[in-house]
């Protein structure tokens, strides 16, 4: 690899999807991506300006575990 296509690799801008049901609050979130950026310029050598992070939420009722709905599972809890 010649030392012009490293340095291209290396600004590549890295994008992280975080799929994960809803009902955390903007500053739980707000934190994860911060430390998600965090890990990825730590690890991957790349600028905090060059990360992007997207999170897709899911209602609870839409997405499943153990053929249990996160509602039924609740339910099921109390």
């Amino acid at each position: 690899m010649t030392e012009k296509t490293e340095q291209r690799e290396q600004e590549k801008m890295p994008e992280i999807t975080v799929s994960m049901a809803a009902g955390r609050t903007d500053e739980q979130k707000a934190g994860m991506m911060r430390d998600i950026t965090q890990a990825l310029v730590k690890n991957l050598g790349v600028d905090a300006d060059a990360v992007v992070i997207q999170i897709n939420e899911a209602p609870l009722s839409h997405k499943m575990k153990g053929g249990k709905t996160f509602v039924e599972r609740a339910a099921a809890k109390k």
